[in-house]
């Protein structure tokens, strides 16, 4: 018996090595990624992430000793991370150029968006920095079933999924040889994606239309609202709720004279630290809102049904989930339910 016993916890530690061993990335490892191979010999051992998104998801796979410059940011860093990004390098704010990338000399590059680097991407395109042997990444969740237009956030043809964001992290876990942490990371965003489902099990469905306003170039012009494909998209799906937009552009730009019609019970309004447009403080959203003699007579304006939801959380980045968790609460604090 003692015999068989120590067969077993042989047996057993053997498949647990095995099974570390299966975990570790084998290189030369290559992943197609947004239409294009990237192969990496070994580990990057310095990136730059462009994209705030992109620069989380690293954090969290507990990458920080390898991002040596990050840029495009829209609002603070998740809180558990508020310590570690004072000691990184933020390139911009917004796009920075090309020189101060490659002035940190990477060998990864990791984008959060075409429109950064991609064909015609505002930091540079991927063929320019494989000119200097710096490989690209850029999420799935951009490129996936979308078309990216030219100084626009694109055609979306399918709806965006988590799905997206759980192959993006997966695969920069295995570029980074983290596959643990990356499993870890991915099954910790599923519960937590299940526990809200669950949570508004009883809320009104489909007959409780929403909106989702970014921002506006001019106040009182055309409001960017979330197309019907979009990350915003997906939290009402989930939630049951009813986008009043019915648009495949990602972000397109809406009347309100078009939105009044839809005559929306929730107006989910994006909070962020940049001020590249005239209403991107949420302040000057709320204002309008309750000012202008279209959009006061709206039932959501009337009835204060605001929800104030960071705008990385309607981007396509891990914080989709906080947007879930967030509408949910918002939804049942209005009396919305069944």
């Amino acid at each position: 018996m003692r015999r068989f016993i120590t067969i077993l916890a042989l047996a057993s530690g053997l498949a647990a090595l095995a099974g570390s061993a299966s975990a570790q990335t084998q290189y030369p490892l290559t992943l197609s990624n947004c239409g294009r191979d990237v192969t990496f010999q070994s580990v990057p051992q310095k990136v730059v992430s462009i994209g705030q998104g992109m620069t989380e998801i690293l954090l969290s796979l507990g990458l920080a000793d390898r991002i040596v410059g990050t840029a495009v940011w829209v609002g603070p860093v998740l809180p558990a991370y508020a310590e570690v990004v004072r000691s990184i390098k933020r390139l911009a704010d917004n796009n920075p150029s090309f020189e101060s990338v490659v002035g940190e000399e990477p060998d990864l590059v990791a984008a959060e968006f075409e429109w950064h680097i991609g064909p015609q991407g505002s930091v540079g395109s991927r063929e320019q920095f494989a000119d200097l042997g710096i490989e690209t990444y850029v999420s799935p969740a951009d490129c996936v079933a979308k078309r990216n237009t030219n100084g626009g956030d694109g055609v979306r043809k399918e709806l965006f999924t988590m799905d997206l964001i759980y192959r993006e992290i997966a695969e920069l876990a295995e570029i980074f040889d983290v596959k643990s942490r990356g499993d870890s990371l991915i099954a910790e965003l599923r519960a937590r994606e299940a526990a809200a489902v669950s949570s508004v099990a009883g809320l009104a469905g489909k007959d409780t239309p929403v909106v989702f306003w970014f921002s506006s170039k001019d106040v009182e012009g055309d409001a960017f609202i979330a197309g019907k494909n979009s990350a915003p998209a997906y939290i009402l799906r989930t939630l049951g709720a009813a986008n009043v937009v019915t648009s495949e552009e990602e972000w397109p730009l809406v009347g309100w004279e078009t939105i009044a019609e839809a005559n929306p019970a929730v107006i989910v309004i994006a909070t962020m630290d940049r001020r590249r447009y005239a209403a991107d403080d949420p302040a000057v959203k709320v204002a309008f809102l309750e000012q202008d003699p279209v959009t006061r007579e709206l039932d959501a304006v009337r009835k204060k049904h605001f929800v104030m939801m960071d705008a990385q959380s309607m981007n396509p980045t891990i914080r989709t989930i906080d947007g879930i968790e967030i509408l949910a609460r918002g939804i049942a604090s209005f009396g919305l339910s069944r």
